[in-house]
């Protein structure tokens, strides 16, 4: 197994293409059903306002749906298929809502080198950045990407 590391440590700190979302009242009560929610604020909009919202809220994982329009440059030359999703959280400032519009930014903010029982990864720790309009951060979804090491088949070399 290679030591060698695949990511551009040089790009932490980088950020892909701003891109932007409008979030649709479909999209969040089809993403809701999706993940099994069954709360009315994610599907009636009289519901969320009778709660003081200004309409039907989006469930806390919804940004997971927002995907810039072409890979960010850390991803570039690296095997896809050695691509895994990782942790995800969210830290929000206001609930997301149908109606909005949003600017997202994603940002290579860390890149560290792990070890496990199967090998070398490296794990690429990317920040959404989602604001509205008005330049105020909406919500950012922090997510972990791994990145798995190349494997050597124990087949390889071996006849029969």
């Amino acid at each position: 197994m290679s030591d060698r590391t695949e990511i551009d440590r040089a790009l932490i700190g980088s950020s892909a293409a701003p891109f932007a979302v409008e979030v649709e009242k479909g999209a969040i009560r089809r993403f809701a059903e999706a993940i099994g929610e069954s709360a009315e604020i994610y599907f009636d909009e009289a519901v969320a306002r009778s709660l003081g919202y200004l309409g039907i809220v989006a469930p806390p994982t919804f940004p997971t749906t927002f995907r810039p329009p072409s890979k960010p440059a850390w991803v570039h030359g690296l095997d896809e298929g050695r691509i895994l999703a990782g942790e995800q959280g969210f830290h929000y400032r206001r609930p997301i809502l149908a109606g909005d519009r949003l600017q997202c930014e994603l940002r290579l903010t860390d890149v560290q080198d792990k070890r496990s029982s199967k090998g070398n990864m490296e794990l690429m720790v990317q920040d959404l950045i989602v604001t509205s309009p008005s330049g105020d951060v909406v919500c950012i979804n922090r997510r972990v990407v791994i990145y798995r090491g190349q494997t050597t088949s124990l087949a390889q070399g071996v006849s029969s």
